[in-house]
């Protein structure tokens, strides 16, 4: 097990150094400087959306659930809306960029515990209520948002439309500083729970025999899921299938049930994702298609194809 994952992190170290060098030229230290952040950036949203992903799906002890399959996507884009809506697009953008970032994260931190709260008090082993019911949510948050675009100016909703898709290529590298601080926080003390995730994992009869408060892990680690997928989709926007894609894939390259395997491994295979898909996108087809919509198209046909195992 242990030498899938070194031979991963292999993967990812050629992936990242062929970031940082097909097709560089000029002065070595503008490259790297120039490169290195975006793909600090790309590292930080693999590490983000894979581990927040991984550690949701055992909480909710289904495979198929995503933060962003459950109406967090449409919730980003309704904060956002309602932001420019309501202090205006100059204003807006004229926010610092940590201020703007902070204000961005505390937000959909709090929203987000409240809806994926009520989702998990709503039917923790009931798919199709908890499906239904991020679908409704979703609906109704997309409803608003496209009233409150519809009622602002249309030079202000060049604002929400520039920030409402999923940008790899640039990444807001004026908050990777704090981006880092708050996922790396977040990561310690998931990673200092792995072993609470197993036990959480058996379900609430068997983890409360085991000594493990169900309700109190499940909320310890909702905090840590909305701090980790607010600061990915601050930084470049909401992404819906990655993290189911890259959860998918770790499940058939790690079949063992521990997160300290399960951990890693989705956060290599995340950043070979990003890492080498942002290379071949941008470096060898000139970005002829953005990396978002492959990852959106592939990620789609994984819901899919899960969903219709499921059934059967």
């Amino acid at each position: 097990m242990r030498g899938r994952i070194a031979v991963l992190g292999l993967v990812l170290l050629a992936a990242c150094a062929a970031y940082l060098n097909i097709g560089a030229r000029g002065d070595w230290g503008f490259v790297l400087a120039f490169r290195g952040q975006k793909l600090a950036g790309l590292l930080l949203v693999a590490l983000a959306m894979s581990w927040a992903t991984l550690v949701f799906q055992t909480i909710t002890a289904n495979r198929i659930l995503t933060p962003s399959i459950m109406g967090f996507d449409a919730l980003y884009l309704l904060l956002l809306s309602a932001l420019v809506w309501g202090l205006g697009a100059q204003t807006y953008r004229a926010m610092p960029a940590q201020g703007l970032m902070a204000a961005n994260v505390v937000l959909l931190c709090g929203a987000a515990l409240a809806l994926f709260g009520a989702l998990l008090r709503s039917g923790r082993d009931d798919l199709m209520r908890l499906v239904l019911t991020g679908v409704v949510l979703s609906v109704l948050f997309r409803s608003v948002t496209a009233y409150l675009q519809r009622v602002i100016d249309p030079n202000e909703y060049a604002v929400i439309q520039a920030a409402s898709f999923a940008r790899f290529s640039a990444i807001e590298v004026d908050v990777l500083g704090l981006s880092a601080v708050l996922t790396l926080l977040a990561c310690s003390a998931l990673w200092h729970m792995r072993h609470r995730l197993d036990v959480l994992a058996l379900g609430p009869v068997l983890a409360t025999s085991l000594g493990e408060a169900p309700a109190r892990g499940q909320w310890h680690v909702l905090i840590l899921v909305s701090v980790l997928v607010s600061v990915s989709t601050a930084l470049v926007g909401p992404v819906t299938f990655f993290g189911l894609l890259v959860t998918s894939l770790t499940y058939q390259v790690m079949d063992a049930p521990r997160h300290v395997l399960l951990l890693p491994t989705a956060a290599l295979i995340g950043g070979i994702i990003l890492v080498g898909g942002q290379t071949v996108m941008e470096h060898l087809l000139g970005l002829a298609t953005p990396l978002s919509v492959v990852v959106e198209f592939l990620g789609g046909l994984v819901f899919l194809a899960l969903l219709l195992r499921r059934q059967r």
